[in-house]
């Protein structure tokens, strides 16, 4: 597969994996613009494209680039035109792009608390933020809806009475929709607002000091009225970042502007954490997002539905939103999966389609490996692993083989080459496997019963 393609399958793939409003917005009109080694050079439509494709996309971009192209890539995002504008060291950092007008705050003559008061200058581009996080989309159900109430009184009164306001929680239980809801909010009341995951935080440091402009850098985060740091945890253990951070807090809260941070642990667990930012952190509000209950994900995913125009059937919404112990996040991949199997399958789904979507994440993918694959798939048709990693294209086999590798794809964490490895074939002949699978379980009964009672044996390790 040349890079052209592998790009284009990759691209279908995101088209089917993100959500509407997010793949128009980012990657609709991105286009392959050249290869330099192992380096894709995308171009985009603009810079808010580019920063977040590179910062909050790359890794999901470039997984899904990497499993078509069967071979490790990288990515670079470039805007899209003849001539790009020269720049000015310090300008392309993770987060923020140094504009003429904003040049009076990066003054050092000027007194800090001056230019912590002036209005409209350094802007958070609105690439960082998801569209779709906000307070309006956030549906917080019986027990969230404190946490709620609070974000939404700290981004109407920032600076308030709950400052620092401190979120934590399990992962994909929606911490970082409150904080971009929060963000999205104090943006259109014209204040200088900040979200940044601790990662891009942290590496903005890195540059600075690469730079020799750790001063920009410092006046970039302490000349805000809102400044909101997503997955603190992720800066425990990193000495210059925390001492960064604690005077950032201190300048904010000096003048009482807003701090908002998200972590998936409560202040007094973060370990190791300086003793001097977990006691801040716990001088404020902290509270904790609660897993949502049946009826606040049967809310959610019938929102989802309507927003997306997705029309699944009742039965359908209700089953998946019996799962329990589904976070926000997995939800919204089951609910992914189910819009996209009934999208091929151009029919509704139906209950046992659903169940076996639902299966899939009954245990961890990590913990089911290709080995057991193999071996659970050639005992239910009575062959041996080799008849399936050999070169024999039989009827009997070639099925056995192709059950096999949708199964590898869709029960284990394994990659498209890592799979085909396994089996001795391409990453492309996994693909069409696959996509030839999910065409046949369609029209196939029997099929389906074979490939469900496999899934059985695998996931419950009864082979």
């Amino acid at each position: 597969m040349n890079p052209q393609e592998a790009w284009s399958a990759a691209a279908h793939q995101l088209e089917l994996q993100l959500d509407r409003a997010s793949y128009d917005t980012w990657l609709r009109d991105a286009v392959l613009l050249g290869v330099e080694g192992d380096v894709f050079v995308i171009g985009v439509a603009n810079s808010y494209a580019r920063d977040m494709l590179q910062h909050r996309l790359y890794r999901n971009v470039r997984r899904i680039l990497a499993e078509t192209y069967g071979a490790p890539v990288e990515l670079r995002f470039e805007v899209a035109k003849s001539a790009a504008p020269v720049q000015t060291p310090g300008e392309d950092a993770p987060l923020f792009r140094l504009l003429e007008q904003n040049r009076d705050i990066l003054d050092s003559s000027v007194p800090l608390h001056e230019r912590l008061v002036r209005p409209g200058r350094v802007e958070l581009p609105e690439s960082e933020l998801n569209p779709r996080f906000t307070f309006e989309r956030f549906i917080p159900g019986g027990e969230n809806q404190m946490v709620y109430a609070a974000a939404h009184s700290v981004a109407e009164r920032p600076g308030g009475v709950y400052n620092p306001f401190f979120v934590y929680g399990g992962v994909g239980l929606g911490k970082t929709h409150l904080l971009q809801a929060v963000a999205h909010f104090c943006k259109a009341r014209g204040l200088r607002t900040v979200y940044v995951p601790s990662e891009a935080f942290t590496n903005d440091l890195v540059d600075s000091i690469r730079s020799k402009s750790t001063a920009v850098f410092r006046d970039r985060y302490r000349s805000v009225d809102v400044l909101l740091i997503d997955d603190i945890q992720f800066i425990a253990g990193k000495e210059s970042t925390q001492e960064e951070f604690f005077h950032t807090f201190n300048a904010l809260n000096t003048y009482n502007k807003q701090i908002v941070i998200a972590s998936d642990r409560p202040p007094r667990d973060l370990q190791p954490f300086e003793e001097r930012l977990r006691s801040r952190f716990q001088g404020g509000l902290v509270m904790e997002v609660i897993a949502p209950s049946y009826e606040t994900r049967l809310a959610i995913l019938r929102n989802w539905a309507a927003d997306r125009g997705v029309e699944l059937p009742a039965h359908v919404i209700e089953m998946i939103a019996g799962r329990s112990k589904m976070n926000v996040r997995e939800l919204e991949g089951v609910f992914n999966q189910v819009a996209a199997t009934q999208h091929l399958a151009r029919r509704a789904i139906t209950p046992d389609m659903t169940a076996d979507i639902l299966d899939g994440y009954r245990r961890p993918r990590e913990h089911v490996t290709l080995t057991r694959v193999l071996e659970v798939t050639a005992r239910q048709y009575g062959l041996n692993v080799t008849d399936l990693t050999g070169k024999s294209r039989t009827g009997k086999i070639n099925q056995a083989r192709q059950v096999a590798m949708y199964l590898a794809r869709d029960m284990t964490a394994a990659s498209l080459p890592q799979i085909g490895d396994a089996f001795g074939r391409t990453h492309s002949t996994v693909l069409h496997a696959c996509n030839k699978m999910l065409e046949d379980l369609q029209s196939d009964p029997h099929l389906k019963l074979i490939v469900h009672d496999i899934r059985e044996r695998i996931v419950n390790f009864n082979a």
